[in-house]
């Protein structure tokens, strides 16, 4: 394979650069010269996830008709009042809690963010237990209060795939004054799914606060929040088909909230600011689908990831598995992480123009080096590529995919 002649002053990582960018324009040109029919397959679920249909037809109404401020106590204000209010009720029913229990926010970081504050200025927290593989939303907020001396960080140890030693989560707090345990439901990079039952039962035993980010799981997996011990719980809506920019914080009654957001008294004087009522509607219809299909939604993505990773094997055995994607009930049924020999080539941008739409890792982390892999201290000369799943995926994009990256190998090694 040709590669461009350096220039003078060029640094061996911009030569590396120029190659790959070489490499990949070659490839895209043999590639054109493929007169393939396309198909259009977004496999980049735990980025976001396409808004379902009769979520839309639930919003259209708050967007068009009833547009009044909820705050304002004539009619057109009232009604959408009590929409929220329905809206509060049908979420704390589906999980189990108490619809004061509910405050809506714009999302998971929100919603992490301030639980973590919520804790540490609400509730007095100095130590907060985490993990090196939770979302920026929470690592980035524990050392902003880290390097401000409001808190001092521990994080729980873990083997080569992510797995958390929780014998080490107990020491932690058995030697430690009253902390707070940070740790999310599943991993968004590597699917893992940690035990916040059993996490939540350690928590109690210490007398800890617990927070876990369930973003990645809410509308995937079942939340029953009278059983689970836990304290702060965030949710966003995009990730099971709901609209972006609403999710909500789940505080435990008792639990002591700090504001994040001051102004006026909505969210019972908790998160000021006009609600979003389309997107709290949208955000409850969202999770109401994904509860009554859920057993039927879960074994037939299961079945996809699968059957995409039987042919993965079979077709390109050099590919691997990063953390448990790969291992059935030890990690997201939606999400697959492949670890791929480099190639001269930018993996991503080939399948982009095969219109396959995945990501390196995070979405929140594009253009960044990631956090999670690195935890993993992958092997060298590696890449990752995540494939996640939805309920509106076929078994014929998986298969046309597979014969993507299998023809994208054959021609970069022409």
């Amino acid at each position: 394979m040709l590669i461009p002649a350096p220039l003078i002053g060029e640094t061996d990582k911009q030569q590396s650069i120029k190659a790959a960018m070489a490499a990949a324009r070659r490839f895209l040109v043999r590639k054109r010269r493929l007169k393939t029919k396309y198909m259009k397959i977004y496999l980049d679920n735990a980025a976001t996830t396409p808004l379902d249909p009769a979520v839309f037809e639930a919003m259209t109404p708050y967007l068009l008709n009833h547009f009044g401020n909820p705050s304002s106590q004539h009619q057109h204000g009232r009604e959408v009042k009590q929409a929220i209010e329905k809206s509060r009720k049908t979420i704390a029913g589906l999980l189990n809690a108490s619809p004061d229990e509910i405050i809506f926010t714009s999302g998971g970081t929100e919603a992490d963010n301030t639980a973590i504050l919520a804790a540490v200025f609400g509730s007095g927290i100095h130590h907060i237990i985490t993990t090196r593989f939770e979302h920026h939303a929470v690592l980035h907020l524990l050392k902003k209060l880290e390097k401000d001396g409001e808190i001092y960080v521990s994080y729980i140890a873990h083997d080569e795939r992510g797995n958390l030693d929780l014998n080490d989560l107990e020491h932690l707090l058995k030697t430690s004054q009253r902390s707070l345990v940070s740790v999310m439901h599943a991993n968004n990079e590597i699917g893992n799914i940690n035990d916040i039952g059993l996490i939540g039962g350690i928590c109690e035993k210490y007398n800890a606060l617990f927070h876990t980010d369930t973003v990645q799981t809410m509308g995937h997996y079942k939340h029953d929040l009278q059983k689970l011990k836990i304290h702060f719980l965030t949710a966003s809506a995009h990730k099971f088909h709901g609209p972006k920019g609403i999710g909500f914080l789940y505080a435990r009654k008792g639990t002591q909230l700090a504001k994040l957001i001051h102004g006026g008294g909505q969210e019972s004087e908790l998160r000021a600011g006009t609600e979003n009522i389309p997107g709290i509607i949208g955000l409850t219809k969202a999770l109401e689908l994904a509860y009554a299909g859920l057993k039927e939604h879960q074994k037939y993505i299961q079945q996809l990831k699968d059957r995409f990773i039987t042919q993965l094997t079979e077709t390109l055995p050099e590919f691997s598995f990063n953390g448990n994607s790969a291992i059935a009930g030890k990690s997201l049924y939606t999400v697959l992480s492949i670890n791929v020999p480099t190639l001269q080539v930018d993996l991503l941008r080939c399948l982009d123009g095969y219109q396959i739409s995945v990501s390196g890792g995070s979405a929140c982390a594009a253009g960044a080096s990631s956090h999670v892999l690195k935890a993993l201290a992958l092997a060298p000369g590696r890449d990752t590529i995540r494939f996640s799943f939805s309920k509106f995926n076929t078994k014929q994009e998986l298969d046309y995919v597979i014969d993507k990256l299998s023809l994208i190998y054959q021609l970069v090694a022409a």
